[in-house]
């Protein structure tokens, strides 16, 4: 006896059994992590160079094939195959178990490098000792726990990147700005300060420096052991950390008011790549409730207020108050800290202000009063009171921010939380941009309502838990501080309602024209060209 579809879909059930591709790819990734897994067991392998590179070779390849068997010889167009009734990607038995292992691949690099075999006083071991001679060749230096995990950091990126790649091969954009985060991962954030190391004496010692990563994101970047490094290394140095001041202050604000935060949360930062790339099978998990949204706004923005503070304080440590040795002094540094930010502030407020909310305006007073009584503890006291010492600061920022919140809870639990819970809720970088962007910036997402069937989609596998639908069924645009640009939601739309644009607001629809799904009444634009 046949048995019964009970499935209303005229596809039926997503099938959970492999093709004979994805058995052979599986088989092929297994077998590389295996290598890495003995080597954690201390297996002591012969040509650790061949065997590192046997595992590297092995996972990519299984990855690539295993996409290979997903998507080639399927019609073009999204293929999201049941996600919702598979374990891995909807908080399932092998979702908690997927999510565990990595965060407790996560404590243990953060926390107990000993245990991967790192030795500070002797030569690797374990892990570790297996990625030796790739470091070597690289830097010249034996591998750490970091160069670990920047290693299959990129992989993956590299691999997943394919396996998207293939999945949206219909969509231009989505192709270009995955090769954009390939290449920014694999150059900026990997090979070329392994390269720099290598330049290292006893009279030129740069600091390890991503170059794609700008302040907030590395809040370690003006600490006084980095910035002796900068100056002591002459015109390169200086030249490396003129460009990260640069960064802050000219570069971000002109491409966010031109592109919005696109150009780099979806394009160039690492963090954004990974969870484009390997965490994109779980970006539907994102919380779209209206008390995530109000969590996210407070937690994301607490935390940029904290590492403000923070960078503050640590600067203003190493500088002095003779005026006649050097004109920045720790006075004259806090000053302008508190000027600034009031007077950023106050232009906000009276060029913007009728975009900001109630509550964003009441919150935006008390985080400047915040941040203004902080500066002023550091300015006023002699003694500094424990909690705002800037080692302080720095340790707990550094443990619950850098390692706790972005390693262990923002990447490890993709398959619960979804892929961008870190870049969503903590990222202090997405919070800067994401100001820029919803007050500034010349980004928007425009729809026309008049196509829109309400099928939910985009709203389905936007990764920020924005209702996408709403905005969408009402024609208006989308200028959101929290969107980062991705385009899935334009991708995934059947009607091709949804558009990313950069551009004047003159010349364009207004929303609040599109009632029920009726066309707009065009003449009146018409009219006025």
């Amino acid at each position: 006896m046949s048995s019964i579809q009970r499935n209303m879909s005229l596809t039926g059930d997503a099938s959970n059994v492999l093709n004979g591709t994805q058995k052979v790819a599986t088989i092929l990734g297994l077998a590389g992590l295996a290598i890495i897994a003995l080597a954690g067991f201390n297996v002591d392998f012969p040509n650790k160079g061949l065997w590192l590179i046997i595992s590297l070779v092995a996972i990519t390849a299984g990855i690539v094939l295993y996409a290979k068997g997903s998507y080639s010889g399927k019609l073009e167009g999204i293929k999201n195959h049941g996600v919702w009734f598979k374990s891995i990607s909807n908080r399932g038995f092998w979702a908690w178990i997927a999510g565990i292992s990595l965060t407790g691949f996560y404590i243990i690099l953060y926390f107990f490098p000993v245990y991967l075999g790192l030795n500070n006083e002797g030569e690797n071991t374990g892990v570790i000792a297996l990625f030796d001679p790739l470091s070597k060749l690289l830097s010249g230096n034996p591998a750490s726990q970091w160069f670990v995990y920047g290693t299959l950091y990129t992989i993956a990126i590299l691999a997943f990147g394919i396996k998207f790649m293939w999945k949206y091969r219909h969509n231009n954009y989505e192709k270009i700005r995955t090769i954009s985060v390939m290449f920014f991962q694999t150059a900026f954030a990997f090979l070329i300060p392994e390269f720099m190391a290598r330049l290292n004496s006893d009279s030129f010692n740069l600091p390890y420096y991503d170059l794609k990563n700008i302040w907030p994101l590395n809040y370690y970047n003006f600490e006084q052991y980095r910035v002796d490094s900068f100056i002591s290394s002459g015109t390169v140095g200086l030249v490396l950390l003129i460009f990260g001041i640069v960064s802050i202050f000219v570069i971000t604000p002109i491409l966010t008011y031109k592109y919005g935060k696109r150009w780099y949360c979806s394009w160039v930062c690492g963090c954004g790549g990974l969870a484009e790339t390997a965490g994109d099978p779980f970006r539907h998990l994102s919380d779209k409730s209206m008390t995530a949204w109000k969590v996210e706004r407070w937690v994301i923005h607490s935390v940029l207020v904290f590492v403000v503070v923070m960078t503050t304080a640590v600067v203003s440590t190493y500088l002095g108050y003779d005026a006649d040795k050097y004109w920045l002094t720790k006075d004259v540094f806090l000053i302008g800290v508190a000027v600034f930010l009031t007077l950023l502030f106050c232009a906000i407020w009276i060029f913007k202000r009728q975009e900001l909310e109630k509550d964003a305006r009441y919150g935006a007073i008390g985080y400047l009063v915040v941040i203004l009584s902080l500066v002023g503890i550091h300015y006023f006291s002699e003694t500094k009171l424990f909690l705002f010492e800037a080692e302080t600061l720095r340790t707990t920022y550094g443990f619950l921010i850098g390692a706790i919140f972005s390693g262990v809870i923002g990447t490890g639990f993709y398959p619960i939380f979804g892929n961008r819970v870190w870049c969503r809720m903590g990222c202090p970088m997405a919070a800067i941009l994401g100001m820029q962007q919803r007050l500034f910036s010349k980004f928007r997402i425009t729809t026309n309502g008049g196509q829109c069937i309400s099928c939910g989609n985009c709203s389905t596998y936007c990764e920020m838990g924005i209702d996408v639908r709403a905005y969408a069924q009402k024609g208006e645009n989308i200028v959101r501080s929290s969107c980062v640009g991705c385009g899935i939601c334009s991708a995934v739309c059947p009607r091709g309602v949804l558009k990313l644009e950069n551009g004047p607001l003159e010349g364009r629809i207004d929303g609040n024209q599109v009632l029920l799904g009726n066309d707009v009444d065009l003449m009146s634009l018409v009219n006025n060209k």
